[in-house]
């Protein structure tokens, strides 16, 4: 179905397609509500035929949203639109490229920006875990990486929806079996320490670039994480540092009791290998010495018969079972004599009525209902019922429901004809709790949209306000936007160590925090990076609150170079006689004592003077300053020279000598 420009959910306008997965389709819309761009990712067709997958769907969709946290994707709504039966659920629009583009396009991450991602992955799931939500598909194609570094995890809860059946049943693989842990490929108990084992899998890949198991099938890949044991990362490159490798090795053992036990745990080692990245802190248990392997039971389709062998053929249910055959005779004479008691008993009776075809009354109006029922010799019983779906007028429903089948003439037809919808006036929901306003709104056949905006003096839960006033009339069906406290905001403070300024900054002010940046100078730290943070990473702290950096920023000594030029080499001499004074003559022939003499750095002029050309030592400028300058010396019209000084390197008051030997570098 092509949803390009239509609107679903009545709000919802979609623009166009951004991608496609196993589960649905992701489009990009317009929220005509808000005003505000949003992804809709709407299921596929053949899991919208499934009402216990549905049910599962919603329940864990609408568990998800309750998630607020700077690296998971919000949810905003979950619908069903009955006309297309559409099931969508409506998220964030983030900007970004998925943690798996970033691979495919890069391969291997630095260690310490992977570090940093799995950090941000970790944090999302220790929030998600603590309110009892379980992922059961971290995976790189679930996380987007937006273009401030800020990685966002997507699909929470969604994947629990999914059972065995529906697999089954549409022969489709939900997440990736690459990401598997041993547990969910034995389709057995999962809880976080699974989530976290699909973590380990995500950081393998990012710096390695390849998955830690691989194979031409699903089921052998499935096999490998519950049999095998991985390389270690470092195998594949030596760059890991021994503590990172270690981390991602206790993240994925086989056995969930040798794993990380929560994501906390995980994220106090990955916030340790930061500033120790070779430390020994990381301790990976294993009681028995070695891992349980169980293999996965074995499904007879999967077995084939080797050559020569005989394959157990059908056998004849009733020749396995004699007994049976004679109950279906048996059954079969009764059934007999009962179809021919009532020919009998209508014959008796005096014949079959006369029957007419069911009619199908619904969205007809009561007048052409009423006109169809007399003409098939049918009587209606008519009952007036309040519908915001139906026109006012038109039959809602019948009794008996339509079905291409005969019915008695002279048979009676219940039918309900809309009113159009109830209509009452607004009460207060304001100062309610969230829990009583809908009560409240369920009784009056209203719905509302809830909006929730943090707030300094109102609780928790309660109303702050209601768009539609005390006392305007609303219909059943209608919808009323109410704003429900969130409270005092609170924010996750996300590590920003090893970055550059301006990354850290970003960062910080989208996870909703003033950033107040100093600077230290400090030779063991990298240059330009930041060395300190004044709140721990993945603590909780007030919104706007300010959090202050220090930036590494190395301060180098500045020297002094004294230029000096050598007038008299340069220009040459001719001797007049005097034994002090030494001319030169220009193109008339004219004699000159003195000639112009210009410094240059960089290219931009300093200085200009003249000069006697009898000076074998003239200091023409003095220059001080850091890093590398190019300094030109032109004497006259004839001669120009540049030497390339590194400051750094050079003795302070050093003296940069011009002559007639000077060599341009």
């Amino acid at each position: 179905m092509n949803l390009i420009g239509k609107i679903i959910g009545n709000r919802y306008e979609i623009l166009e397609e951004v991608g496609l997965g196993g589960m649905a389709t992701v489009y990009k819309a317009k929220d005509h509500v808000l005003n505000r761009l949003v992804a809709v990712k709407v299921l596929k067709d053949e899991f919208t035929t499934d009402t216990d997958f549905i049910k599962r769907f919603n329940t864990e969709a609408q568990a998800a949203a309750s998630l607020s946290h700077p690296n998971i994707v919000s949810i905003y709504d979950v619908g069903h639109e009955d006309e297309n039966n559409l099931y969508y659920i409506v998220m964030e629009l983030v900007q970004g490229k998925t943690l798996k583009e970033i691979i495919n396009d890069e391969g291997a991450l630095s260690w310490k920006w992977a570090v940093n991602i799995a950090m941000q992955i970790a944090s999302a799931l220790e929030l998600a875990h603590k309110n009892g939500i379980i992922h059961r598909d971290i995976k790189p194609h679930n996380i987007i990486i937006t273009e401030d570094g800020i990685a966002k995890v997507t699909d929470f809860g969604i994947a629990k929806a999914v059972s065995n059946s529906t697999i089954t049943a549409f022969g489709t693989t939900i997440g990736s079996v690459h990401y598997f842990s041993p547990e969910q490929a034995k389709g057995g108990f999962t809880d976080a320490k699974s989530d976290l084992y699909s973590l380990g899998v995500v950081m393998y890949e990012m710096l390695t670039g390849k998955v830690p198991f691989d194979a031409d099938t699903p089921v052998s890949v499935a096999l490998k994480h519950m049999q095998e044991d991985p390389k270690e990362p470092i195998e594949l490159n030596p760059e890991i540092p021994t503590a990172v490798n270690q981390i991602v090795m206790k993240a994925m053992q086989k056995e969930p009791s040798a794993r990380y036990q929560s994501a906390t745990e995980m994220l106090h080692d990955l916030s340790k290998a930061l500033k120790d990245p070779d430390g020994d802190f990381v301790i990976i248990e294993n009681k028995d010495g070695g891992y349980t392997r169980v293999m996965q039971a074995i499904k007879d389709d999967q077995v084939k018969p080797k050559n020569g062998e005989e394959v157990q053929t059908k056998t004849n249910f009733f020749t396995e079972h004699p007994k049976a055959k004679i109950a279906i005779i048996i059954l079969s004479l009764v059934l007999l004599f009962v179809v021919v008691f009532l020919i009998t008993k209508i014959a008796i009776d005096g014949g079959i009525k006369s029957r007419v075809d069911m009619p199908n009354l619904v969205g007809k109006t009561q007048e052409e209902a009423e006109k169809m029922a007399d003409d098939l010799g049918l009587t209606l019983e008519v009952t007036e019922v309040a519908s915001s779906d139906v026109e006012e007028g038109k039959v809602v429903s019948q009794d008996p429901e339509f079905t291409e089948s005969k019915i008695e003439k002279g048979s009676t037809i219940k039918i309900n004809v809309s009113k159009g919808p109830e209509q009452t006036e607004m009460v207060k929901l304001e100062g309610m709790k969230i829990e009583d306003a809908r009560n409240t709104a369920e009784s009056m056949g209203i719905k509302l949209d809830e909006q929730t905006e943090n707030s300094d003096t109102v609780e928790a839960g309660i109303i702050i306000k209601q768009d539609t006033p005390v006392g305007t009339l609303v219909k059943s069906g209608d919808t009323v936007v109410v704003h429900i406290s969130a409270g005092v905001e609170k924010v996750r403070v996300p590590t920003v160590l090893g970055m550059d300024e301006g990354t850290a900054v970003a960062t910080l002010k989208n996870a909703g925090l003033n950033p107040k940046v100093t600077y230290e100078s400090n030779e063991e730290e990298e240059d330009g990076k930041v060395i300190s943070q004044s709140i721990d990473a993945n603590a909780e702290t007030a919104k706007n609150s300010n959090i202050d950096i220090v930036v590494n920023k190395i301060v180098k000594e500045q020297k002094t170079i004294n230029v000096i030029v050598d007038v008299k080499s340069i220009m040459g001499s001719s001797s007049s006689g005097n034994t002090n004074t030494t001319n030169t003559t220009n193109t008339a022939g004219e004699d000159i004592s003195t000639v112009n003499v210009t410094i240059l750095i960089d290219g931009v002029e300093r200085t200009q003077n003249s000069a006697s050309v009898n000076n074998s030592s003239y200091n023409a400028y003095s220059y001080t300053s850091t890093g590398i300058h190019d300094i030109t010396v032109k004497v006259g019209s004839s001669y120009t020279k540049t030497r390339t000084i590194n400051f750094d390197e050079s003795d302070n008051n050093r003296n940069v000598i011009f002559d007639k030997n000077t060599v341009s570098d």
